[in-house]
């Protein structure tokens, strides 16, 4: 498969037939390690004006995903490789739900779907994931909404102290729902 590469983190098709082998993920897999966000994409979708966009993702831990939510779209994950948390947050910052999310071998979920607007990040529990994305389209930056309550993205230091608040939160989180 050919593609068309955008950015440092972004190829998409270039054509309306689209498949990817092992090779295309090997191949993102090579390219991360110059990505600055610590994560890389192959958009199936041609432009950001078509009503669906699937992508295939490639991110590593470090890579900090500001919590946000989506006006009006719907978005879902298939986990192809690695293990990961997503977390649901009230817009008070409230973690409502934490969805663990492996492999299908991995014997937790592989596939995820918010169909609402709601606050949501990623917790990286490997080193690498792979995963398929579907949202509806066509992409407007004012469809997403980051949380007042998270830090911008681009300071390092923030970002790390807030994701490792946010993992001991979750593993709290796990400890009580066990008892």
């Amino acid at each position: 498969m050919k593609w068309k590469q955008l950015s440092d983190e972004v190829y998409a098709a270039t054509s309306p037939i689209v498949g990817v082998n092992y090779n295309d993920i090997k191949l993102l897999k090579e390219k991360i390690t110059t990505c600055k966000n610590n994560r890389i994409r192959i958009c199936a979708h041609q432009v950001s004006a078509d009503n669906l966009h699937e992508m295939l993702i490639v991110i590593t831990k470090g890579s900090y995903i500001r919590p946000h939510k989506h006006m009006n779209k719907s978005e879902s994950f298939h986990i192809i490789e690695g293990l990961l948390d997503v977390v649901i947050f009230d817009d008070e910052g409230k973690i409502k739900k934490i969805i663990e999310m492996g492999s299908p071998t991995s014997g937790k979920n592989f596939f995820y779907r918010l169909s609402d607007s709601h606050f949501h990040t990623l917790i990286l529990k490997s080193d690498l994931v792979v995963f398929h994305e579907t949202t509806n389209g066509p992409f407007q930056k004012e469809d997403t909404i980051y949380a007042s309550w998270s830090p911008v993205s681009g300071d390092k230091e923030l970002e790390q102290k807030f994701m490792s608040d946010l993992e001991n939160r979750v593993i709290v989180e796990h400890l009580l729902l066990e008892n």
